[in-house]
């Protein structure tokens, strides 16, 4: 091979190193799908979280990050739901994104959002939690259906409204021990359910 052909033989090995290197952009989104299922009933700090990449991540026209690619987490926090107050939280450390050429990136984005699951849990960005919504009106509500059963058969049984006001009351109080007996919802992340995070700084792609 002439020094001509040396050259640019060495010109366009460095163009493809160049153009194969990239970096996950700072600000980035991504959306993950849990793979296991886990819940604050019986989630401990340490357990293992997996996730696949549902949509993929595109820099200047190129993904550099395709779905199917393999995420794996840690549960950092797990509070479960009180029978009085506190509320379930889920505290998610995401640790490793595995390429389908068997990459293995080293990562810490931030959670965004979470599938609600038909409840009210929500990410709480501040502490990078999932947190379940609060119980209050939920418990106002079971309260005041055991006061009105109570109140039917109380006047039912003596067809007075002082009947009534004890029934009411009667139903009220099993309503109240009702609340202080059962414990608030959980936090729970089902198989198939999705998770939205955000990189707050690149990661290099090599």
């Amino acid at each position: 091979m002439s020094h001509r052909g040396y050259r640019i033989a060495v010109l366009a090995l460095l163009a493809c190193g160049f153009a194969a290197a990239s970096e996950i952009p700072k600000g980035a989104h991504v959306l993950l799908r849990m793979v296991n299922s886990i819940s604050t009933r019986t989630a401990h700090e340490g357990d293992y979280v997996y996730l696949e990449t549902v949509s993929p991540i595109v820099v200047d026209g190129r993904i550099v990050v395709p779905t199917g690619s393999y995420v794996q987490g840690v549960v950092s926090h797990a509070q479960r739901s009180g029978r009085v107050r506190g509320r379930a939280e889920l505290g998610i450390r995401l640790e490793t994104l595995t390429l389908r050429e068997g990459q293995v990136l080293k990562f810490a984005p931030r959670l965004s959002s979470v599938d609600s699951n038909q409840t009210d849990q929500k990410v709480d960005r501040r502490e990078n939690v999932i947190q379940q919504g609060p119980e209050k009106g939920r418990d106002a509500a079971r309260i005041a259906i055991f006061a009105g059963s109570g109140a039917s058969v109380g006047g039912l049984a003596d067809r007075s409204w002082q009947g009534a006001g004890i029934g009411g009351g009667a139903g009220a109080a099993v309503g109240l021990a009702s609340v202080l007996l059962t414990r608030g919802r959980e936090v729970d992340l089902r198989r198939g359910a999705t998770l939205d995070v955000t990189f707050d700084r690149p990661v290099p792609i090599e």
